[in-house]
């Protein structure tokens, strides 16, 4: 909670001028989207093609093929979708800032920035917390748009339903609100990985051991905190009727 303060007491610096320094947003940014943007495909791609297997074995029995865009589409869309895109992210950027910071730590690098005046949660937890915060819903609608294509595919190619049938279902079941909600959860995922990786990163013991350590609290912490996240939100949204 005292480092969820400092952070939430740094925010002011966003808005005065040259408060976030663009060089290393831009760096984060690129190591959270561009480079993440790959991988997220693939995999929100193959967790398509998995649900879309598993909707064929139980609705085929029923001669309800059509119902695997449903359930595809929904699954991705509010839950598969920000979740794999989080358990990426912990993994490439959660594990990278707690060992970044560690390893300042270990080079003294931080007491230096204290000793110049410079308060280190708002000079270098901030351009990470910006940048995931515009990576995170981004890569969460790519997931998104892969997720619901492997699902296509397997509709298409095992189940040998039409293409414009499948797209003519998915489109008429799902609507905005329900990928806005799923990105909504991404941007709670990326304050709880960031906040998680910075803190376990300034924690970090002066030692190689230390660093390492500090990266593998980072990843376990967010993934469980993403999944109560989750959780709670999935709860929420149900109360609201999503």
């Amino acid at each position: 909670m005292e480092f969820i303060g400092a952070v939430a007491a740094a925010l002011p610096l966003l808005f005065r001028r040259k408060g976030l320094r663009k060089r290393e947003f831009y760096y984060y940014l690129d190591l959270c989207g561009v480079q993440s943007l790959p991988i997220t495909l693939l995999i929100s791609f193959l967790m398509g093609c998995v649900l879309g297997i598993q909707s064929a074995l139980q609705l085929t029995k029923f001669g309800a093929e059509i119902f695997t865009a449903d359930l595809v589409g929904f699954a991705v869309l509010k839950e598969f979708g920000p979740l794999m895109v989080a358990i990426i992210l912990t993994g490439r950027a959660g594990s990278a800032f707690a060992a970044e910071l560690g390893t300042m730590k270990v080079n003294e690098e931080i007491s230096a920035l204290e000793t110049m005046g410079i308060r280190p949660v708002g000079y270098l937890v901030l351009p990470k917390l910006v940048a995931m915060l515009i990576a995170m819903p981004l890569l969460t609608v790519f997931g998104d748009i892969a997720g619901i294509f492997g699902g296509m595919a397997i509709g298409v190619t095992v189940m040998k339903l039409p293409v414009a049938a499948y797209w003519a279902r998915t489109i008429s079941v799902l609507d905005s609100t329900t990928m806005l909600l799923g990105v909504l959860k991404g941007v709670f995922f990326a304050i709880l990985i960031t906040v998680a990786g910075c803190y376990y990163g300034f924690r970090s013991t002066s030692d190689a051991q230390g660093v390492g350590r500090s990266a593998t609290q980072a990843v376990v912490t967010s993934i469980f905190y993403v999944i109560v996240a989750d959780a709670l939100l999935t709860v929420l949204y149900s109360f609201i009727g999503y």
